[in-house]
């Protein structure tokens, strides 16, 4: 995938999470005030938070496509990853905010009014929902966006607390009003749950966490299946923005002229290109006899 379609498809995304937010904040807004539910307004806290995080992801992934520049010669990928770990915070911080609001209604039980309507809102609630989860997937199939990627943990999340609101709202139909308070707690367990995911998979992007070893696998059976080849050293990989980036050393035979070796290493460049979407190649060539004499070469031979 070229980066401006990947830049169209991930801004496509973005904007789409941001409206369907605006659009279940008003529907849970009127839900939760007529209703007075613990359990709703957790839906609600969780939609104020996704519209914020999604509005993050929006301006990050604007930052994050732009080309590269002088000052930032690689692009600006990694703005993708700061905003996950920003997404990260807003997700705990009303998680925490929310469980305190459950044990509160734990020990302060109200009943809950207008349990139909309440319900009802969060069907359409969830049905909205699932429907930009699907969309986003998609994206992320294409993509493989990290900011997406986090965007979409929220509301898988907002998909799993709609139903067991709506599963919380039928107990209290039948007269167990601690559910409400219950399943706010569990709500809120589940997104502190769902943080640490998110900020693992960021900080490997800004840790520059290797890729994975099938596609690191692909890398050395190009160069080892290559016949004028002896092998490779010092593969160093990582992935930023839907980019990834690929730098190696080959081995060659010594008698090669700087014309034939660079002839070689485009033919390996060309076909690691032609394996992934978007790809940075840098390749060193090294003399077989070179790399036998230096020990910390770490050598991937055929």
């Amino acid at each position: 995938m070229s980066k401006p379609d990947y830049a169209r498809l991930v801004k496509s995304a973005s904007l789409t999470a941001i409206i369907v937010a605006v659009i279940l904040i008003a529907i849970k807004t009127v839900a939760w005030l007529m209703t007075g539910s613990a359990s709703l307004l957790a839906s609600l806290i969780d939609s104020f938070v996704d519209a914020a995080a999604s509005a993050v992801n929006f301006f990050a992934l604007r930052w994050a496509t732009k080309p590269a520049d002088d000052d930032h010669r690689f692009g600006h990928g990694k703005a993708e990853a700061l905003a996950a770990l920003l997404q990260g915070g807003f997700i705990a911080g009303s998680a925490l905010l929310l469980a305190m609001h459950g044990i509160d209604r734990l020990l302060h039980p109200t009943i809950v009014q207008h349990l139909a309507l309440g319900m009802g809102s969060m069907a359409i609630a969830t049905l909205v929902t699932i429907g930009l989860v699907i969309y986003q997937s998609w994206v992320i199939k294409q993509t493989d966006s990290t900011a997406i990627r986090a965007d979409r943990l929220h509301y898988q999340s907002d998909v799993m607390m709609n139903l067991a609101i709506l599963c919380s709202l039928a107990l209290t139909w039948y007269g167990w009003h601690a559910a409400d308070g219950i399943f706010a707690l569990a709500i809120a367990a589940y997104m502190m749950f769902s943080v640490v995911s998110i900020i693992r998979h960021a900080l490997d992007n800004l840790m520059d966490k290797e890729l994975s070893d099938d596609e690191r696998q692909h890398v050395i059976n190009i160069v080892n299946n290559h016949p004028q080849t002896f092998g490779l050293h010092q593969l160093r990989t990582r992935k930023s923005a839907g980019t990834r980036f690929i730098q190696l050393h080959l081995e060659l035979d010594d008698d090669l002229t700087l014309a034939e070796s660079h002839a070689i290493s485009d033919d390996i460049e060309a076909q690691i290109q032609a394996l992934f979407d978007t790809v940075d190649v840098i390749i060193h060539q090294d003399p077989r006899s070179v790399v036998a004499r230096n020990a910390n070469a770490q050598e991937i031979r055929r």
